[in-house]
């Protein structure tokens, strides 16, 4: 197991970075869980309708349970919402045994995704994303479900035979900062929960620091799957640890099919 030690910084400086970040900004950061827990929930229960969700699954109780919900942000954005009160990234919740596969509920809601283009898109070009406790604006465990940037797209594709079953560091920096990457296959991620991976590799102490995405992609044998990234907060070089800088929000690829 590779640990990566918390960034040599002070607590001052990560309350400093906190106080800059969105979640502080943010003048509802429980926006997201008041509406699926206070709105899309009692409306399945009651009504069989999810709105303002687009979806809501209730399958295993309400407890891992999640739903699928619109972003205001862009036309092709959803957001995958547990029904459980998760925080994010860092909680626990999500590293316990009976733990809900959220990613791969998340991967089968890029169709969402999709709908609005009324067509398919290469699997290349979706992505999922969750933030750090520094880069987001809501307390309540959300996955961007959207568009990844064509720069990001070109990149992994230009050294996908850098990207191995273990983690590493990517060759190049995307968006201004250091990545480390992990191929899973197409059919590894139903039994391999992103989040645990993740945290077996860098301590479960250590994910409130982390983004991780999950990208679409095919290896350069040609096999369909999964290009994990991951990315840690850093202070002292104002990198935040927020993955959906890696996406694209208007979604430009879809326009090019």
């Amino acid at each position: 197991m590779t640990r990566i030690p918390p960034p040599a910084a002070s607590a001052a400086a990560l309350a400093a970075l906190l106080v800059a970040s969105p979640a502080a900004r943010a003048a509802s950061p429980d926006a997201l869980w008041n509406i699926v827990h206070g709105r899309c929930v009692p409306n399945q229960q009651l009504h069989n309708a999810p709105s303002p969700c687009t979806s809501v699954s209730l399958a295993g109780g309400e407890a891992h349970g999640y739903a699928i919900l619109k972003d205001i942000k862009g036309a092709s954005q959803f957001l995958l919402i547990p029904t459980d009160r998760i925080t994010g990234i860092e909680s626990p919740k999500i590293l316990a045994d009976d733990a809900p596969n959220y990613f791969a509920a998340a991967w089968a809601a890029r169709s969402g995704t999709e709908a609005v283009f009324h067509h398919p898109l290469p699997r290349e070009d979706i992505s999922l994303a969750i933030n750090s406790p520094l880069a987001r604006s809501q307390n309540q465990l959300h996955i961007h479900i959207d568009c990844l940037q064509p720069a990001v797209v070109a990149a992994l594709h230009a050294h996908a035979a850098a990207i191995g079953p273990s983690w590493a560091p990517l060759p190049v920096p995307l968006q201004g900062h250091p990545y480390r990457a992990k191929w899973l296959p197409e059919s590894a991620l139903a039994a391999s929960n992103p989040f645990k991976l993740l945290a077996a590799d860098v301590g479960a102490p250590a994910m409130k620091l982390q983004t991780l995405i999950v990208a679409g992609a095919v290896s350069p044998s040609g096999q369909p799957g999964f290009v994990l990234l991951a990315d840690h907060a850093d202070p002292t070089l104002n990198d935040h640890a927020g993955g959906e800088e890696l996406q694209d929000h208007s979604c430009t690829v879809a326009y090019k099919q």
